[in-house]
């Protein structure tokens, strides 16, 4: 497939989710009682078929999630021009958010029902400049490298219909046990 296919096949499918997801319960945060006896990959399955609300952060960098499995999220992301910093390139924070999105759900997804984390620590590496002009998705893969019973870890890369990498990244997550609200 040319890169052109490809890029069409990546906005087309972008499109479609962002559709899906639009259809679904929309942006919001899922509440304690729908996800307390699910596994984090029900729960962000959930999220994916628009059955749980997908982050507000979402719309504001202009992302989705595009799949999930035991260990390993993705994410599609088009670079806007509001996403620019003053000398005219992507912000660093945007490539950021993305790879912790995908390092953090791939996290989830490797964990049972009860159990959370939270970014300890995230590692940003950026390696190529995105265009924000041509409105090409970009993807983001995290896979998980280690789940355990207080520390989580994974790594993410960011990569065009090219195959050309942008950036990647790793992080650490704190497990912990999730409490019900009063």
């Amino acid at each position: 497939m040319s890169d052109t296919a490809t890029s069409q096949a990546w906005l087309d499918e972008f499109n479609a989710i962002k559709a899906r997801l639009e259809r679904g319960v929309g942006a919001g945060v899922a509440r304690p009682d729908q996800v307390a006896s699910l596994s984090g990959l029900q729960a962000m399955q959930a999220m994916l078929a628009g059955e749980f609300p997908y982050p507000h952060i979402a719309e504001t960098l202009d992302f989705v999630m595009s799949a999930v499995q035991h260990g390993r999220a993705e994410f599609m992301g088009i670079p806007q021009l509001k996403h620019l910093n003053p000398m005219g390139t992507v912000h660093g924070g945007w490539y950021a958010t993305l790879l912790d999105s995908a390092l953090g759900c791939a996290v989830q997804t490797s964990l049972p029902a009860g159990l959370g984390y939270t970014t300890a620590e995230l590692s940003v590496n950026l390696v190529r400049g995105a265009n924000a002009r041509n409105g090409v998705p970009l993807r983001v893969t995290g896979q998980v490298i280690h789940s355990g019973r207080q520390l989580a870890t994974a790594e993410a890369r960011i990569t065009g219909p090219d195959g050309k990498l942008y950036a990647h990244g790793t992080t650490t997550c704190l497990v912990f046990e999730m409490k019900p609200r009063a």
